[in-house]
């Protein structure tokens, strides 16, 4: 009998191509946080730092769904749930970080913040597009897809904010943007969590 005409089988196939996509999408994440960050400290802008911020909880987030993708769906949920946990701390990080830029405040160097972003784009679109074919997989690989589809969000505000701290010599821009980018966050890890207790709930009720 022919192995891919076996419901497990396709199953497997499909496990390994998400434990693929998550691979390289782990490995972009990890070197846009080391480029952003180090970048967003020599050009003090909180915008960038932000992002940053954002690509490291994506690297956590993309570990962690490697070891979901062979696992049921309850344990599924719960790293679904663990990653809305890390969104939360990285929104309030960002929080934190507006609030001292405003009683500290200073320009940001915006050819940095301009540069940069531009380069995060296109690596954020390259995650956006291998991702793409797995978005309604699994609650696991729709809670990879939300993080990334944020990522192009927030690379474009860095690079408005760019602009705009160009055009009026002053750091409120990156503020502002580094605001928002956590309003983002945040917003993502309600839904994040949300659907990780849909699923989790539903789990409950299919062992009962």
């Amino acid at each position: 009998m022919d192995c891919c005409s076996d419901k497990e089988c396709a199953i497997e196939t499909l496990k390994e191509r998400q434990r693929a996509t998550l691979r390289i999408v782990l490995a972009i994440n990890a070197v846009m946080f080391v480029v952003e960050l180090t970048s967003g400290l020599l050009a003090r802008s909180t915008a960038l730092l932000s992002d940053s911020l954002d690509n490291l909880g994506d690297a956590l987030t993309y570990g962690l769904s490697l070891y979901a993708v062979s696992r049921g769906a309850r344990s599924k949920a719960m790293v679904a749930l663990f990653k809305g946990g890390l969104i939360t701390l990285a929104g309030l990080f960002v929080l934190g970080q507006v609030a001292y830029r405003a009683i500290n405040p200073g320009v940001p160097v915006f050819e940095a913040m301009g540069i940069i972003s531009v380069i995060a784009l296109a690596a954020n679109g390259t995650c956006l597009a291998l991702l793409w074919k797995h978005r309604t997989e699994d609650v696991n690989m729709s809670s990879v897809w939300e993080c990334s589809r944020n990522d192009i969000a927030s690379n474009l505000a860095v690079f408005i904010a760019a602009g705009a701290v160009w055009l009026t010599h002053s750091g409120w821009p990156d503020l502002v943007v580094g605001l928002a980018l956590s309003c983002l966050l945040l917003r993502s890890a309600v839904s994040v969590s949300a659907s990780a207790l849909r699923e989790l709930r539903g789990s409950s009720m299919k062992a009962a």
